[in-house]
């Protein structure tokens, strides 16, 4: 299956933005828009013709969220090597009336739109930069871009704690770290000037070869899933869209079991954190998952 390439400036009125990047999987024409699988490269052959991804995406809302599509939102563009990033929207904004989805979702419109602009020079923090800058919905997102050159140089930037590994032979290869002021704060950009900039953003780049799994995501992956876990549950598939929907499912049904011992609570505990009075009265620890937004990409490095 193709992946549509979303290179126009959409306005974030634009009936795309929620059809695109906010609808959940309810019937077989929304999945087959939001479930991205190509591993044909664009047609225009460049002068160094290497790797490429193929990609597949899986997005699964808050339970409370399902209604509007959650508040993260992602594109996936086949441009030179390929380009994956995703936004993760601040729900804080809610409590002063501000819909939270809008931000991530006009952030990733527009830089999927300024992928291959000649300022943006296949650098994804000046992509960062120029889209934020665009960008004019109230609210606040943490966001992660990752571009391909064809000799296999992935660049990545990212501010907040959206994030990205690289399995090579069943190991963790590549990991991001998260940006955070204190816990369950992460850096990120706003429609205000409190928040950071592209400038603040964590820029790295990493050498792929032939057969290596990229996995991005929002929080809501990796607050509820283990690297370990990753890296297992990824050798079960060999569809990268089937990969993607299998940790994001994993995601999710940890993120709702109150017995699970999460990445996220273990932070929590470490931190300082502690279980409910009555639960301590009966020697009960802090435990569960966190229920969030949840967005997996899973991309294959191939040769072309």
């Amino acid at each position: 299956m193709a992946v549509p390439i979303f290179r126009a400036s959409v306005p974030k009125s634009h009936p795309l933005i929620h059809s695109l990047f906010s609808t959940s999987f309810t019937d077989e024409t929304l999945k087959k828009r939001r479930m991205l699988v190509s591993c044909a490269p664009s047609a225009t052959k460049p002068v160094r013709e290497e790797l490429s991804f193929c990609v597949g995406t899986h997005l699964i809302p808050h339970p409370s969220k399902v209604e509007k599509g959650g508040e993260d939102a992602f594109f996936v563009s086949t441009y030179n090597g390929g380009v994956i990033a995703v936004a993760d929207g601040v729900s804080g904004w809610a409590e002063q009336k501000v819909d939270p989805s809008l931000f991530p979702k006009e952030l990733m419109a527009y830089a999927s739109s300024f992928v291959e602009d000649v300022e943006v020079n296949d650098n994804p923090q000046v992509l960062i930069g120029k889209a934020h800058a665009a960008t004019s919905s109230i609210g606040s997102a943490t966001v992660i871009v990752a571009m391909l050159e064809r000799n296999g140089i992935l660049k990545i930037a990212n501010v907040g704690d959206c994030g990205l590994r690289v399995i090579r032979e069943g190991k963790v290869y590549f990991s991001t770290s998260p940006q955070e002021h204190y816990f369950d704060c992460p850096f990120q950009l706003s429609s205000q000037a409190f928040g950071q900039t592209y400038r603040d953003a964590v820029v790295s780049s990493v050498e792929l070869v032939e057969g290596d799994t990229i996995v991005m995501g929002s929080d809501g992956l990796f607050d509820n899933v283990f690297d370990h876990e990753i890296v297992s549950n990824l050798t079960g598939y060999k569809d990268v869209a089937e990969a993607a929907k299998a940790l994001a499912n994993l995601a999710s049904n940890h993120s709702l079991d109150a017995k699970f011992d999460s990445p996220y609570i273990i932070e929590a505990r470490a931190r300082g954190f502690e279980a409910p009075f009555w639960k301590k009265i009966l020697g009960m620890k802090l435990t569960g998952g966190k229920p969030d937004d949840i967005t997996v990409v899973v991309g294959q490095v191939v040769s072309l």
